[in-house]
């Protein structure tokens, strides 16, 4: 593992390469400013972990940042700094929008256990990627695999923060690619809005999720399920008849379906959207606010759209409990969401300090790692009495 060191400050990097060795990183080569480092780079040294300061003179750690973009750098990014916390993240959000790969964040005077703890990531970090990230996917390819019906549904369960009971699902599309096996639907669903195939992708997922609700219904689990829906199917006025029949089709109650809608694309009119939204809500249907905080999804879709849930985004979840920033954002999503009388759901709910968090704020529902990650919807009734298991041993249930 060959580490870089970029700082002014002869005694920072003397101090950072003795804690580095106290840690097992021996090879460790240190420069006192971006340029000295893209130097190196470019005479062909490689890196596996660049930790640099943000405040340097001549180049700073934004400009730095931008060459390594520039350079086609590959290896990871640790940022440290002794300025607001806010600028560290706001480099390392610049960092990842750049398609760099960042490790986090270190704010100055650095502790061998803050350092220990972001180099710690570097074992758990995805770094070999899906087999299909850099893999695109044209309109015609996608058209016959919904018609061949190889894209399949699975199902990440909710529960209630307050008690740990179970109380529904949200399905996940996944295609069942024959070359690349499970591909997922940051490769696709845009390709599917852009070529005019949402409408058929929605149609096939609903019609799998209701059919599915009805298993589950026969087995004795009354639960809510949740389906996404693009802003894209909105312009069909169509669209509430297609889920009430095939709700009826599949002798399903509509009060029990979630439609979680997310607007990747602004709209300019939004006359269609709210006839068919407002319709849905006369059958109870209810209709979430996916990703809240982010993107499209603001206020004025909560002042203008019928929505009775609100799904926080993750990245305000993870780590609110010990991020000031996070918990400030977090709790002002759960005091909208109480004072309009919406259902919370946090989704990236990823250990337990995040659960605990989120139960002492008095949000409704959690979704994340922590509680299942996404599985096929055939291994649902297998999972849930390990569910509860887990909930006893950890002594999240409440009566």
């Amino acid at each position: 593992m060959k580490i870089l060191l970029i700082d002014d400050d002869a005694f920072a990097l003397k101090l950072l390469t003795h804690q580095l060795a106290n840690l097992g990183f021996q090879d460790v080569t240190h420069v006192s400013g971006g340029s000295d480092g893209l130097a190196l780079i470019g005479k062909g040294d490689r890196f596996d972990i660049i930790l640099t300061d943000l405040q340097m003179p001549g180049m700073d750690g934004i400009e730095f940042v931008r060459a390594l973009m520039q350079g086609g750098y590959n290896g990871e990014l640790v940022f440290m700094s002794g300025e607001d916390e806010r600028i560290l993240k706001t480099a390392e959000q610049l960092a990842r929008a750049h398609g760099l790969r960042v490790l986090g964040w270190l704010k100055k005077p650095i502790s061998p256990e803050q350092l220990a703890a972001v180099l710690s990531h570097q074992e758990t970090m995805d770094v070999s990627r899906s087999s299909t990230s850099s893999k695109s996917y044209g309109p015609d390819e996608l058209k016959n695999a919904i018609t061949a019906k190889e894209l399949i549904c699975h199902c990440q369960p909710k529960v209630s923060l307050s008690t740990g009971e179970v109380t529904g699902v949200e399905i996940l599309v996944r295609w069942q690619h024959a070359r690349d096996n499970l591909v997922f639907p940051d490769h696709f669903i845009s390709v599917a809005e852009e070529h005019g195939l949402i409408d058929d992708l929605t149609r096939l997922v609903l019609r799998s999720a209701l059919s599915q609700m009805r298993a589950w219904s026969d087995a004795g689990h009354e639960i809510h399920v949740a389906v996404n829906v693009s802003m894209d199917n909105l312009d069909n006025l169509n669209f509430p008849e297609f889920v009430i029949s095939t709700a009826q089709e599949m002798d399903v109650s509509l009060s029990r379906l979630v439609l979680e809608i997310t607007e990747s694309r602004f709209m300019k009119d939004m006359r269609a959207p709210l006839d068919i939204l407002a319709r849905l809500r006369l059958r109870h249907v209810d209709l979430s606010i996916d990703d809240f905080g982010t993107g499209h999804s603001s206020l004025a879709q909560l002042r203008d759209l019928p929505f009775n849930e609100l799904k926080i985004d993750r990245s305000f979840i993870h780590n609110a409990h010990s991020d000031a920033q996070l918990a400030t954002i977090c709790d002002a999503s759960l005091d909208i969401a109480r004072k309009l009388d919406m259902r919370s759901v946090a989704e990236g709910v990823e250990d337990i300090n995040d659960w605990h968090f989120l139960r002492a704020h008095g949000c409704d529902i959690a979704q994340g790692y922590f509680i299942a990650r996404p599985m096929p919807m055939s291994a649902f009734n297998d999972w849930l009495p390990r569910w509860e298991q887990r909930c006893n041993d950890l002594g999240l249930l409440k009566s």
